[in-house]
């Protein structure tokens, strides 16, 4: 991949219901959105951004800090509506990204990982270019474990380990298990137009520290990224 010749997509639509207008919603001194476009900016490959929102005041927010905008119709948009739909869009709809030489590659990254280093969109890219995968993910270790610390609710009102009959007692007794972190996804034009599923392919990682993978879904998640990008935790 040559420098800054990879586009790089956001999928912001304007109807969240969790956290009303929160793409735009102001977070570490600047809008949800901004964080992500300027992370993209700032990796080594990507040289331009594009949102595909259904929403003009979004578009408006999207052009200030320096992205392009897709128009995105409201059918794909809605509450229901799968996002590979919408990545599926812009890929139709900006085939001439695609056919230039180093750019058979779909970058998206969601607006709500305001956390995100431009070095994790950089990591990601190379894993894909290394081969043997149809996409890459962002993952992050998982504070808890489906054997150990996971548990359902009954009809009986009782909880149940979540992976049945775990006899498991040690965090050293059971495999590691990740959260998918809905930072990066990094896959080819081709696989995206026909998977039924992200996860049904060959799926690459890369690990994303738990202090950037935080994603936004309500007011809380706001609250701590806008704590985190006050006053970064630093590890030790």
């Amino acid at each position: 991949m040559e420098p800054k010749s990879i586009t790089a997509f956001i999928f912001a639509r304007g109807g969240s219901k969790g956290v009303k207008n929160k793409n735009i919603r102001v977070v570490g001194g600047k809008p949800l959105i901004a964080h992500s476009i300027a992370c993209a900016l700032a990796s080594h490959h990507i040289g331009e951004v594009i949102v595909s929102t259904d929403s003009a005041e979004i578009g408006t927010v999207a052009r200030q800090f320096g992205a392009q905008v897709l128009h995105r119709p409201a059918h794909l948009a809605a509450d229901d509506t799968p996002e590979l739909l919408a990545w599926r869009h812009a890929l139709d709809a900006c085939p001439e990204i695609f056919v230039q030489a180093g750019q058979q590659v779909f970058v998206s990254l969601p607006a709500t990982s305001p956390l995100r280093a431009p070095a994790d969109v950089d990591a990601a890219l190379a894993r894909f270019a290394r081969g043997g995968c149809d996409i890459v993910f962002g993952i992050s270790p998982s504070r808890r474990n489906p054997y150990l610390n996971m548990v359902t609710v009954g009809s009986d009102g009782l909880v149940r380990i979540a992976m049945e009959g775990s006899r498991a007692v040690r965090r050293q007794d059971v495999p590691d298990m990740y959260d998918v972190t809905t930072c990066i996804y990094v896959s080819s034009p081709e696989y995206l137009r026909t998977c039924g599923r992200l996860v049904d392919g060959r799926v690459g990682y890369v690990e994303i520290p738990v202090e950037r993978s935080i994603d936004i879904d309500e007011d809380f998640d706001l609250h701590l990224a806008d704590l985190l990008l006050s006053n970064p935790y630093q590890r030790s």
